[in-house]
This record gives C-alpha cells, sequence and structure tokens, in this order.
C-alpha cells in the first residue's frame, strides 16, 4: 500500500537552507513512472530555492569540492568510469568530442597499381580506411593542402598480395599491409626525363629514425581484419597513405567504437515486500537487481541488491501499487562507457577529451575578455 499524503500545512518546519525532502527529491532525481518519466528538467535558475535560503547557481567551488572520478572496470580496449556532480550538458560535450573531435590516424589516400580481384577500387579503399591504425595521433602533424606529406605527417602502408594460377583461393587480412618506413615507392610519372625523380612523400628521414616512433613499429591494431578473397590469377597492389583527422570530418577518425553514458540508477522499496509477493517481485526483474532476504522462521523478505544493473525497464512497477517500488535517476551522477578502437587506451582518449573541452573554454574565455 501507498502511504498517506501529508498536507503542506502538517509537514514539518524545515531549517533555513535546507529543502523539504519531496522538493529535494524532484531537484536531485528523475522519477521514472509507469507510464513516463517526472521531473526531466534541470534546475538552472539560481534564484528557484532562494527564500529557502538555497542557492542553486554555477559555483565553481562547489563543482570542485563535489565533482569526482571513480573508475569501475578498465580493460585495454574499455573503460567503465563514474562521474559525479556534473550536469548532463557537461556529459554529453565529452561523449561528443570523443566521438568527433579527438584525432586518430586514418589512411585518406589510396594509389591503385593493380586490383584484379571482384572488389571494385573505391569499395576496397572504403575498407582500407576503416581499418585501426596501431599508431599515436599526438606524434604527428595535421597535414594541410599546402602541406608536403612528410615523415611528420603522412604513414605509408603497401598492400602487394596475389594468388596464383592453379592455386586455391586466398584470403587477404589486414597483417599484409606493411609499413615504409621510408615513406612512398611509387615514382611520380612525368614528360620530363631529365628531371630528378620524385616519389608520392617527400621523407627526409626515415620514421624508425624518429625517436617517438622508434619504440613502437607503426602497423595495424588488429591482424584478422578480412579485405577481400583473391581467386587463382588475381593480385592486389596498392600504397596506402594515412594522415591524422577527427571524426567531424569522417567517421574512419574516430577513436571510439561506441561511448554513452546514463544516470546512475536508484531502486527504493517504500515498504517490505515479504511471502510470497517478495518472489514474484525478484522473479519480474531481468538484470537480477532484487534478491531474497531470509529472516528466519521461514520468513524472507525482497531487498535491492545491485540497484546499478537497472535498466528501468519497468517491470516491477507493472501490476503493482503505486509507490511500492520506486524508480528513480541520480541526476548529476552518470556512468560513462567509452569503447576504443585501438589507436589510443579508453583511459588516454578520456583525458584528450579533457584537453580539448579545456582549449574550448579558453578559447570563449579569451573571445569574452
Amino acid at each position: 500500500m501507498s502511504k498517506k499524503k501529508v498536507s503542506a500545512l502538517d509537514m514539518p518546519d524545515v531549517p533555513m537552507g535546507q529543502l523539504p525532502e519531496h522538493l529535494n527529491l524532484q531537484r536531485t532525481r528523475l522519477r521514472c513512472k509507469a507510464d513516463a518519466p517526472i521531473h526531466t528538467e534541470s534546475i538552472q535558475y539560481s534564484g528557484a530555492y532562494a527564500s529557502m535560503g538555497v542557492d542553486s547557481s554555477v559555483d565553481i567551488k562547489k563543482f570542485n569540492s563535489n565533482f569526482k572520478v571513480e573508475i569501475v572496470r578498465l580493460t585495454e580496449d574499455e573503460i567503465e568510469f563514474d562521474m559525479i556532480g556534473i550536469d548532463a550538458a557537461l556529459a554529453n560535450a565529452f561523449r561528443r568530442i570523443l566521438i568527433a573531435e579527438v584525432p586518430t590516424m586514418a589512411i585518406k589516400k589510396i594509389l591503385m597499381v593493380n586490383n584484379t580481384s571482384v572488389i571494385p577500387d573505391e569499395v576496397l579503399a572504403h575498407r582500407l580506411g576503416l581499418i585501426p591504425l596501431d599508431a599515436d595521433p599526438r606524434v604527428f602533424e595535421y597535414l594541410s593542402e599546402n602541406d608536403e606529406p612528410n615523415e611528420r605527417n603522412t604513414i605509408v602502408y603497401k598492400l602487394d598480395v596475389s594468388c596464383k594460377k592453379g592455386s586455391p583461393r586466398i584470403t587477404v587480412k589486414s597483417d599484409q599491409l606493411k609499413w615504409l618506413p621510408n615513406g612512398s615507392e611509387l615514382e611520380i610519372a612525368t614528360l620530363d626525363k631529365s628531371s630528378k625523380v620524385k616519389s608520392y612523400t617527400s621523407f627526409s628521414c626515415s620514421q624508425n629514425s624518429l625517436p617517438e616512433i622508434s619504440k613502437k613499429p607503426l602497423g595495424v591494431k588488429h591482424d584478422d581484419i578480412i579485405l577481400a578473397q583473391l581467386g587463382p590469377g588475381q593480385e592486389i597492389e596498392l600504397e596506402a597513405h594515412a594522415v591524422k583527422g577527427i571524426g567531424k570530418d569522417h567517421a574512419k577518425w574516430s577513436p571510439v567504437a561506441a561511448t554513452w553514458y546514463r544516470m546512475l540508477p536508484e531502486v527504493v522499496l517504500s515498504e517490505e515486500v515479504k511471502g510470497q509477493d517478495a518472489e514474484k517481485l525478484v522473479k519480474k526483474c531481468p538484470v537480477n537487481v532484487f534478491d531474497i532476504e531470509d529472516l528466519g522462521n521461514g520468513d524472507k523478505k525482497a531487498v535491492v541488491a545491485n540497484s546499478r544493473a537497472c535498466t528501468l525497464c519497468g517491470e516491477c512497477i507493472r501490476d503493482v501499487s503505486e509507490g511500492l517500488v520506486k524508480l528513480r535517476h541520480v541526476e548529476d551522477h552518470f556512468i560513462f562507457t567509452i569503447e576504443s578502437v585501438g589507436a589510443l587506451s579508453p583511459d588516454e582518449l578520456f583525458i584528450e577529451a579533457v584537453k580539448i573541452l579545456e582549449e574550448k573554454c579558453h578559447r570563449q574565455i579569451v573571445q569574452l575578455s
């Protein structure tokens, strides 16, 4: 049964500078009901609760004292962490920066020498562009229209594979892309035979000699990506030039496979659920948020065991009296997940996103001053 509603006139006095419980929940929680969520808007107006002595304005000191980042899980390709004490707009800013503005290296230019496979040149070039490269973008510079491709802004790969006549069909994979540290090996055709022969890059030195690159050879992140299949007598020969870019220009430069966030779920039982009702409630939840606690003497009750796993599907509040189970989101607590494609580790990606946001704020301050 739901609790009886209390008249505003009968509510206990609240000290100045504090909010009544129902207003504090409305300000800090998003409530999920069976039909639709409520209290979805955030309180931005600084004087919303001024009469109660509560200041809702944005304060940098308050933000510094409340903001926290807690890492929950970290692997080679994925990180899950909690960001506590921020607004949804800031969490979304990090998500958009990670997708579209953190730079990576990707293949942009293909010099096709020979392609007798069944895959058209354009399709093969598109596949090559989407291969995650094992190259730190922080080591390289951007290549503008007026720049010459050199060892600081371009990585050159070569693919030369063929299937001999009479041999079985072969599969071409990403591990057959070979890095050329000295730059392009293809010569630019010219009518002037007396002129010096030039390649498609202008490397002044081998990339192997650069201290930032010599420690870790450049290659591809995954060796088993299928590029094509060659039948007897078919061949692919090409050069691939990779440059630095951002996902805003093309998705192949996006450093993340996916990145998303969600508010921290909060599941509360407003009253004890015992006996068969407890068992029904536990069975209703598909992600095992609830569990059974043995009270002794054959009695048992339902408890919230793992509210973080809640997806707010609403199964637990269907066909149940209103108010028995309360589903909420904590509005300033975000569970953030980053899946890296491999160029940078997921924790490094978040650090790079913070730096980009910092630069954006600095530029804005300079323009306003």
